[in-house]
């Protein structure tokens, strides 16, 4: 059986932080990034304000700066793990996130075969993004429905694996979803739930219930090291 699996990045690949906040921390404007979203959280500004808002903020980031505060994010252990046994069952992988793509395109080195993320002028930002490449969340459900279908997937063979309110449209769409480290809102629509810092475990909860078998070995077992 093939299986599509889906990954949310910021909470979810990246442990109890996103994207935005790890850059802002390194440029040193924090407080400015936390305001913006206390806007975007109040509903005084969406997805593309927000894109427009962060460029700004953010005109000293540089390619290598980027690089490292990638390098240096709290990813979830086990991901390279899980991503290179999706590939060894011949399954894909892709994640879907409304964050910058010139960081979230930085982890199809991790092995994940297709990122969808928000365009996002090259760096360093001295224009503003067009605001037909900045995702919503009800974009996660279309560039899911497009992958799936193009690889002639059922949305029973889709797992989906999230934490917020960016990932409730598509929790909705599918059977198999993955609460990780989620909120109250995305656990109640979940499947399965997982709290802890191994994406090993989540993949194999899902995998085991989604496939109706026993399920693949321990996490900690040798033959997942």
């Amino acid at each position: 059986m093939s299986r599509l699996h889906v990954f949310d990045m910021d909470g979810t690949l990246l442990r109890g932080t996103t994207a935005s906040l790890e850059i802002a921390r390194r440029l040193g404007c924090l407080p400015d990034l936390l305001r913006l979203e206390a806007d975007f959280a109040a509903g005084a500004v969406d997805t593309r304000g927000f894109a427009v808002e962060i460029c700004q903020l953010w005109h000293e980031l540089t390619p290598e700066l980027a690089a490292d505060v990638f390098a240096r994010a709290p990813w979830i252990d086990g991901l390279a793990h899980v991503l290179a046994d999706i590939r060894r069952r011949g399954e894909r992988s892709i994640v879907v996130t409304m964050s910058p793509d010139f960081f979230a395109n930085r982890l199809r080195a991790y092995g994940i075969d297709e990122v969808v993320a928000s365009r996002f002028p090259p760096l360093p930002l001295r224009t503003a993004p067009d605001p037909a490449g900045i995702l919503t969340p009800a974009d996660k459900v279309t560039a899911v429905e497009r992958v799936r279908t193009a690889l002639g997937l059922t949305r029973d063979s889709c797992i989906a694996y999230g934490d917020s309110g960016s990932d409730i449209a598509l929790f909705q769409e599918l059977n198999h979803t993955v609460a990780v480290n989620a909120d109250h809102a995305l656990r109640a629509l979940a499947r399965y739930q997982y709290d802890g810092n191994d994406l090993r475990v989540a993949y194999w909860m899902a995998m085991a219930q989604s496939s109706g078998s026993g399920g693949p070995p321990s996490p900690h077992s040798k033959e997942t090291q």
